[in-house]
């Protein structure tokens, strides 16, 4: 996530800018590229959208048999990008909200106030939804390989749960702030499946990021490689699948996958994630902890560096908490 720098909407990156798209039809491979390395890759909502439409396509172009997700810069991403949702949060009417649901600006919509529960949970709960830019890699029926580098947090972290492949350099890492600062995210049910359950559990309730060396342990990293050899393992991934089976048979493939995910209750696993997401403003914290009000009004810098030191080195979220370069 970026950190307190306010940016206002019209300063920040386009859509188009951060999410960038090429297909090569000879090897029938297409790439998303993330290119907003200065902000770690942190993920506006349009480019969410942009990203999750972009996937959209592919599944339907028959010049594309394999996408690769990957980023420019020493990281794959910090997850959104927080001083917009700070901005959301903020916003008295929900036009904030209206836009992460995809709602037209000139739509005649009333959305709901801020003390019902519909305000928060018709967002958290729209992570279901692969238009959202959260779940779309579920609904691609040909092959995804993602590839890591560096920090895997937040938004990005949920596309990792979801692709087919991940190829990771050996300097990543892999978590989500939400399980040390709020305690839930979305769509944990698909970590679980990913990740095996108590090493998911450790993660959640420790709140520590996973080394890439530790992930491909638990069977969530398909290899790691050091960080100068990482384009060229993903590519020799990316062309052996595009060399392989027929994109028919491909997509039968992929189906099959999709029953096995869905009879374990993957889709069910959103709704409920989500549904237990948007109880949050129910939840009391502890006397004398922190809460997220607190921390914005300090500084969020500030407030998760402080944080980040009350835990062993090895478990901290920044590289330079951890002792090594950032």
């Amino acid at each position: 996530m970026t950190g307190d720098r306010h940016v206002a909407a019209t300063d920040r990156p386009t859509p188009e800018d951060i999410v960038l798209y090429d297909k090569d039809p000879a090897t029938k491979i297409a790439t998303i590229t993330l290119d907003r390395a200065e902000d770690l890759n942190a993920m506006t909502i349009g480019a969410q959208h942009r990203y999750a439409d972009l996937v959209r396509l592919a599944n339907f172009d028959d010049d594309v048999k394999v996408l690769v997700i990957r980023a420019n810069g020493p990281n794959l991403g910090s997850g959104a990008d927080l001083p917009e949702l700070m901005e959301i949060m903020a916003d008295p009417d929900g036009a904030g909200m209206k836009r992460a649901l995809r709602i037209p600006e000139d739509a005649d919509i009333e959305y709901p106030p801020r003390k019902a529960y519909r305000y928060g949970a018709s967002n958290l709960q729209n992570y279901t939804d692969p238009s959202a830019g959260m779940r779309s890699l579920q609904d691609f029926k040909k092959v995804s390989i993602l590839e890591v580098r560096g920090y895997c947090y937040g938004w990005h972290f949920y596309q990792a749960a979801d692709a087919d492949i991940i190829i990771s350099s050996d300097d990543a890492l892999f978590g989500h702030a939400a399980f040390r600062y709020a305690g839930y995210a979305a769509r944990m049910w698909q970590w679980c499946s990913t990740m095996g359950l108590r090493r998911f559990m450790e993660m959640v309730f420790t709140g520590r990021p996973f080394t890439a060396h530790e992930m491909y342990e638990c069977g969530f990293v398909n290899t790691v490689v050091p960080f100068d050899d990482l384009e060229q393992m993903t590519e020799r991934y990316a062309l052996a699948c595009a060399r392989s089976r027929p994109t028919d048979t491909v997509f039968v493939q992929k189906v099959f996958f999709e029953i096995f995910k869905q009879q374990q209750g993957e889709y069910m696993g959103s709704i409920i994630s989500g549904l237990l997401e948007s109880m949050g403003p129910q939840l009391r914290p502890d006397e004398g902890s922190a809460v997220l009000k607190d921390m914005i009004d300090r500084g969020l810098t500030d407030s998760v560096r402080d944080n980040d030191e009350q835990f062993p080195p090895e478990w901290r979220l920044s590289r330079r908490g951890r002792g090594a370069e950032d």
